[in-house]
């Protein structure tokens, strides 16, 4: 037995689709399948989301920039001046380095953190709305099922652009 007649079967049976019908003709099922990952990817809504991410987040990427190049200016000035600094003196700024370098880790890993979070929560947002159209497009259209992840897919089936269309007029 092939699998794609397996997988059908099996969704026929999830669907409550009888495998022998009384009428002699196998049930006509309408199947779709909706490549999730491209839609995610190409949405408008996504790219907005990007775009709001990138304004919130740019200040703090910016000050982060700022200490990188502070650290890197007092790294620079102490190689250049080791061989006139005092022992005291050079020690201090051995320490304002090894605090600045603290400060710079620490920084980067609550932005990495704060982003990721964030951005979590836009992809959440982004696939509560995807989800939410493609059960309209399968309501509207009469799907029986609509499938997000398949081995194979044909190009009839495929109903991406049409979800991403839809997306597009939100």
């Amino acid at each position: 037995m092939h699998t794609r007649t397996i997988i059908l079967k099996i969704a026929m049976c999830l669907l409550g689709i009888s495998l022998f019908p009384l009428s002699g003709h196998a049930a006509e099922l309408k199947i779709g399948y909706v490549n999730a990952v491209k839609v995610i990817e190409q949405a408008p809504q996504g790219e907005s989301a990007l775009k709001k991410l990138e304004a919130e987040f740019a200040p703090r990427d910016k000050q982060i920039v700022e200490m990188q190049n502070r650290l890197k200016q007092h790294e620079q000035e102490l190689e250049k001046n080791a061989l006139v600094l005092k022992d005291v003196e050079q020690r201090s700024k051995e320490f304002e380095i090894v605090s600045l370098k603290r400060d710079l880790r620490r920084a980067t890993q609550e932005f990495r953190e704060d982003y990721n979070l964030r951005r979590n929560e836009e992809l959440a947002a982004l696939q509560k709305i995807v989800q939410k159209t493609i059960a309209e497009i399968a309501r509207q259209e009469n799907y029986d099922l609509v499938l997000e992840s398949a081995v194979y897919a044909s190009p009839k089936a495929d109903i991406t652009d049409k979800i991403l269309r839809r997306l597009g007029k939100k």
